[in-house]
């Protein structure tokens, strides 16, 4: 996982395994801190390499469960698993790969447009290092200069970019390109071709939670112009994808 300056706690997105059914999201926005990622243990599967700890096997398969519930729009699946991961990290006793696994779950969050406070990291802020408070800050939509140049350079292109949606296609991890429009809505940076993008990629991932939010602000807006054609169309996608449960 080369997107996080430590290997302890590597968050992966939930696409390996078991878990292929949430879409196919790559495991670069989870390999920093989250991403997503968002979020997940890094696990070395070559025979050259000591077995890893249960801790860290029971940590990830939870993680990558958790947050493809989320995504999946499985909220009470996605708590139990997210659970079960804090349970395994804490056993070793190491606050800051707790705080690295409560940005995964923010991540999620973040990807399907809710924008609450990390209440579960910023109690752990104090043990957090500086990659996960800047990451936190990115997720919140106020990442400074400082707080960039410690993001995944995907991450840190869409901090700086002048042109948000150039910076959007630029992420080639689905979940990654999901949580970076997420960030980009939360600091008003999110033009019509960053909400159209937004959609496509939840879409096509089949993740109903951050695709119903997406469409919603998608119709709020098309409401605002009064653009009445475009409304009843996202009604109708909108309809087709909460009766899709």
């Amino acid at each position: 996982m080369t997107d996080h300056p430590r290997s302890d706690l590597a968050v992966a997105s939930p696409s390996r395994g078991q878990h292929q059914r949430t879409g196919k999201a790559g495991s670069a926005v989870f390999a920093w801190v989250t991403l997503g990622l968002a979020t997940v243990l890094s696990i070395a599967a070559c025979s050259s390499t000591p077995p890893q700890p249960d801790w860290k096997i029971n940590a990830q398969s939870a993680l990558e469960r958790g947050s493809g519930a989320w995504l999946e729009g499985r909220t009470s699946i996605a708590e139990r698993e997210f659970a079960v991961a804090r349970q395994a990290i804490a056993g070793t006793g190491r606050l800051d790969l707790l705080a690295r696994a409560e940005l995964t779950r923010c991540a999620a969050q973040v990807a399907s447009l809710q924008f609450e406070p990390c209440a579960a990291f910023e109690a752990l802020r104090a043990d957090a290092a500086p990659a996960e408070r800047a990451y936190a800050a990115y997720l919140a939509g106020r990442a400074g200069a400082a707080e960039a140049a410690l993001l995944p350079e995907h991450h840190r292109a869409v901090a700086a970019a002048a042109n948000p949606e150039s910076a959007l296609q630029g992420i080639k991890d689905p979940l990654a390109r999901q949580i970076a429009a997420g960030v980009l809505l939360q600091a008003n940076r999110a033009n019509p071709a960053v909400i159209a993008t937004a959609i496509d990629n939840a879409s096509a991932q089949g993740w109903r939670r951050p695709l119903l939010a997406w469409l919603k602000l998608q119709a709020q807006r098309a409401q605002a112009a009064g653009d009445a054609a475009a409304l009843d169309a996202l009604r109708r996608r909108i309809a087709l994808v909460e009766n899709a449960r």
